[in-house]
């Protein structure tokens, strides 16, 4: 039995780094600091350490050679849920560009009314660190932050340390649309967050007039979505004179149409407040199932995140084109290889007859096998490796835990990519 400390997350997004785990054979126990989304992707079981083939327990260079059997046949394959470390994305990037794939990450979807926003108009947005040394105002718009990240408040809002506050616990905390499903908000001297409650259809609006306000445009209204304008008037008026405020959103939370533009509302009542003469900030959130990560690695190789087709000479990138849902539907995909080193819950999204390739988290079940399924180490468990966090400026060392004998997504992609005929 071994006790290991100051243990990485690849599973928060938050760059939570202070666990501690007790490891005795294959069997993990989060001992400290773990939380409603970590201790359970730690102590995860895992059941399975053979591929299989049709359902049937086979050698790694069979399942191996079986995928890129399949990959080859294929005139369109798919490359689906890129939820790994950032080797295990090159080696990703790699087949797909071998092959001629769609890349599709399986966060894009919520992720791209960011990258919509970002790549119309731009936005100015913080980092982790800043806000832990600097925010003196914390707006959370249309999120449960502590179902998202359970840690977050204790890390980054109620830290006993700050380099530019005298007293963290004097900061304020604002909700626009969900109310926190817990009490992580309330600070160390006990005040609550002050809630504005509305439905996520009516964000949009509401985001609009808090805009107006803040530039200082006639609203005739008394209420949007429910709310008193002049609650939302507070609000403005706090942004406006606060030392360091940080407006935080998560895109794939804004379930509603054409939430983009949503988005670059918040995006651009940030660039109004700084107009004011004070600094404000955004901060959008993500850090799940690798997707940073895999957007990280699409960028920096191609200059797109990870939307993606590689049939041409060059990489294409479409974020409606390429999303993978859509193709299923149309019935253009015929071979298709789903990559997933994290979560055994996220099977692949499809059903129906076509050829499938699973490399994924040991113990996960399906409702149809799938044609392939080689299990492989995840990492911070089974192997070290590098995962992004959810502000894209620190990449986080992950740790190897035990020895499971299981290969890592990078190993098996690249046996496949060397196998594949084109």
């Amino acid at each position: 039995m071994t006790k290991i400390t100051e243990v990485p997350s690849p599973f928060c997004g938050i760059g939570t780094d202070d666990l501690a785990v007790q490891v005795d054979g294959l069997s993990i126990k989060v001992t400290k600091n773990g939380c409603s989304v970590n201790t359970p992707a730690f102590e995860q079981a895992m059941t399975d350490t053979s591929p299989r083939v049709d359902g049937k327990e086979v050698s790694i260079l069979h399942a191996v050679n079986r995928a890129a059997k399949i990959l080859s046949r294929a005139n369109q394959p798919v490359i689906g849920g890129c939820a790994t470390d950032v080797n295990g994305m090159r080696a990703l990037m790699a087949l797909a560009d071998r092959k001629g794939a769609v890349v599709d990450n399986m966060n894009f979807t919520g992720a791209k009314r960011n990258f919509l926003a970002m790549q119309d108009s731009g936005w100015m947005n913080t980092t982790l660190a800043e806000i832990k040394n600097r925010c003196d105002l914390f707006v959370v718009i249309g999120c449960d932050l502590e179902v998202f990240a359970p840690r977050f408040y204790e890390r980054y809002l109620w830290n006993e340390e700050s380099m530019f506050l005298d007293d963290t616990s004097m900061r304020e905390v604002v909700y626009i649309g969900k109310a926190p499903s817990g009490n992580a908000s309330t600070s160390p001297n006990k005040s609550k967050a002050k809630v504005l409650e509305c439905a996520n259809a009516d964000l949009p609006e509401v985001v609009a007039v808090l805009r107006a306000l803040i530039k200082g445009n006639p609203v005739f209204s008394e209420q949007v979505g429910g709310m008193a304008v002049n609650d939302l008037q507070e609000i403005a008026d706090k942004l406006k004179v606060a030392t360091y405020g940080v407006v935080i959103w998560a895109a794939g939370a804004l379930d509603f149409s054409q939430a983009e533009l949503t988005v670059q509302t918040v995006c651009e009542l940030v660039k109004d407040v700084n107009e004011s003469g004070v600094r404000c900030s955004g901060f959008p959130l993500g850090g799940k199932e690798g997707d940073q990560t895999a957007n990280q690695v699409c960028g920096w190789q191609t200059g797109y995140p990870a939307r993606m087709r590689f049939s041409s000479d060059i990489p294409e990138y479409d974020p409606f084109l390429y999303d993978i849902n859509q193709m299923f539907e149309n019935g253009e995909v015929d071979g298709f290889l789903w990559v997933q080193a994290f979560n055994t819950k996220a099977v692949p999204p499809h059903g129906g007859k076509i050829p499938t390739v699973v490399v994924g988290r040991s113990g996960m079940v399906f409702e149809e096998e799938p044609e392939v399924y080689i299990p492989v180490g995840t990492p911070g468990i089974d192997h070290s490796g590098h995962a992004y966090r959810l502000d894209n400026v620190v990449a986080i060392r992950l740790k190897k835990l035990r020895d499971s004998g299981l290969p890592t997504t990078a190993e098996v992609l690249t046996a496949i990519e060397q196998a594949v005929v084109v």
